[in-house]
C-alpha cells in the first residue's frame, strides 16, 4: 500500500504477526486462525465454486482483510477435505 509522504506504515500489534513474517529465524510462519465469520465467508464461496480465479481471490482477500496467499491455501486445503471425504 502507498504511505503518504513522510508516514510510515501503520505499526502491527506485537501479539499477532502479520502474515508475511516468519516466526522466529529462517522457520515457517505462525498458523492462521480463522475466525468463525471468514470462515463462513470462505465457506460459502467454496460452495458456489471451489476454484477461485486472480480477480475473485483479490476481493476476498481485501474484504477479508486476509492475503492471497492465505486464501489460495485455504481454498487448497479445503478441496483436498473433500476428496478426502469422497
Amino acid at each position: 500500500r502507498p504511505w503518504g509522504a513522510g508516514q510510515p506504515p501503520p505499526e502491527t500489534s506485537a501479539e499477532c504477526p502479520g502474515p508475511e513474517e516468519p516466526a522466529g529465524r529462517g522457520g515457517r510462519r505462525l498458523r492462521t486462525a480463522f475466525s468463525a465469520e471468514q470462515i463462513s465467508t470462505l465457506e460459502s464461496s467454496f460452495q458456489r465454486q471451489q476454484y477461485l480465479g486472480a480477480a475473485e481471490r483479490r476481493r476476498l482477500a481485501g474484504r477479508m482483510r486476509l492475503s492471497e496467499v492465505q486464501i489460495k491455501t485455504w481454498f487448497q486445503n479445503r478441496r483436498m477435505k473433500l476428496k478426502r471425504q469422497l
